[in-house]
């Protein structure tokens, strides 16, 4: 008599079902995020004339509580300046050009 070999059943879905993040939380989250980053639209509007000419493609770190803001050619340069004064703030990137892209798509 030949045995046949027992199959198990492939388990589907979630490595780690619970960690999942309820949809409530991950709408709370979207909603803090577009809040954060309409309220950094609305400094580098602002500021974005007056810096244009003469820094035109440098980078602007803004956070977005305090409107303060910090300018550099280098990304990184930039963070460091704003990491210092707020280490462990909410801070949003844009570039100081007609668009504040920063990347290419």
């Amino acid at each position: 008599m030949t045995q046949t070999p027992r199959k198990i059943p492939r388990r589907q879905g979630r490595l780690f079902p619970e960690f999942t993040i309820p949809p409530e939380e991950l709408a709370r989250r979207k909603a803090e995020k577009d809040a954060r980053c309409q309220r950094s639209r609305v400094v580098f509007e602002q500021v974005r004339p007056q810096l244009i000419d003469d820094h035109y493609n440098w980078f602007i770190i803004i956070e977005p509580n305090s409107g303060s803001y910090f300018i550099d050619p280098d990304e990184e340069v930039a963070v460091q300046k704003a990491r210092q004064k707020y280490p462990s703030g909410w801070l949003v990137t844009f570039r100081i050009n007609e668009t504040g892209a920063c990347g290419m798509i």
